[in-house]
């Protein structure tokens, strides 16, 4: 499962030739950032060669399915341009539904962005230049985990006071789960299958949709979605979109013309990793170096 995640994530971001010879210096796989209720939760670090000489930035990934299926990638491959333009990459294990249903993958997004700051000293990383992303479903729990507020009623106990996030990139991640339906405009199944039945499922789907969480001093928000995509509609993110520049938080939607659930055309895929680059460079998140060359 985690060899099909990543041949699909090599598919959204196609390297380019520059950063073909690009590998991270040092790689740690399946370390524990968490534990609940008996259950170790891993994470894995793909350290750029930059962290060695200063601390540098650092992209925290969540893979996609549903909230109910998929693994972190198996390697890093899939984000060439990312590791080109200096960052530094940590993917992330959180329960599945099936496991626990919501809020439990957003408290595990909550704790890793906790640990990655917490352990930033000693990895080489910029605590002030953390970085959440995500596909599908991980772009919402991205997009949760950026915009949470400190002071919250979601985080678990021992992940309280996570750091703030200095920018997400959201790729076709569900931002409304109070407004996405099924074509017979019953609850999405998928929504109901994480956050399930009974008399707090709706306020459940509201405190569960990023949104609601938007405030002025919200992180920089990159948005990439297909305007073709059957899974989550474009609205969506045009509703986020929308939201962001209600309170003037610095936001940019890149609309994939034709493109479908992350199935984007190769030069699609590039451009996509491309803009997501250069937003990072306009909040000055990554080295001069990187923009000048990359971008």
């Amino acid at each position: 499962m985690r060899a099909l995640v990543a041949l699909l994530l090599v598919a959204m971001a196609a390297p380019a030739a520059a950063s073909d010879a690009v590998e991270p210096a040092t790689i740690e796989r399946d370390v524990v950032y968490r534990t609940v209720a008996g259950r170790a939760l891993h994470l894995d670090i793909y350290r750029h060669a930059d962290t060695a000489a200063a601390p540098a930035p650092v992209l925290i990934h969540f893979h996609g399915g549903g909230w109910a299926r998929g693994a972190r990638p198996a390697d890093w491959t899939g984000f060439r341009p990312y590791l080109a333009a200096g960052l530094s990459l940590v993917t992330v294990q959180y329960r599945l539904a099936g496991d626990a249903r919501a809020p439990a993958a957003v408290q595990d997004a909550r704790c890793a962005l906790h640990w990655v700051a917490a352990n930033a000293a000693r990895l080489g990383f910029d605590p002030d230049r953390i970085v959440v992303t995500g596909t599908s479903a991980g772009g919402h729990l991205a997009l949760m985990a950026g915009l949470l507020p400190a002071a919250n009623d979601i985080d678990s106990v021992e992940c309280k006071g996570a750091a703030r996030a200095a920018a997400i990139l959201d790729f076709y991640g569900p931002t409304d789960l109070t407004n996405i339906a099924s074509r017979s405009g019953a609850r999405h199944p998928t929504v109901a299958n994480w956050v399930g039945e009974g008399a707090q499922a709706a306020a459940t789907e509201r405190a569960m949709s990023p949104v609601v969480w938007i405030a002025r001093n919200s992180p920089p928000v990159f948005i990439a979605h297909g305007d073709a995509d059957p899974v989550v509609p474009i609205v969506q993110s045009i509703e986020l979109k929308r939201r962001l520049d209600a309170l003037a938080v610095p936001s940019e939607l890149f609309v994939v013309r034709g493109g479908g659930h992350g199935k984007f055309a190769p030069e699609q895929r590039a451009e996509v990793s491309k803009q997501a680059i250069a937003f990072l460079c306009g909040r000055a998140l990554l080295a001069v170096t990187a923009c000048e060359t990359k971008n």
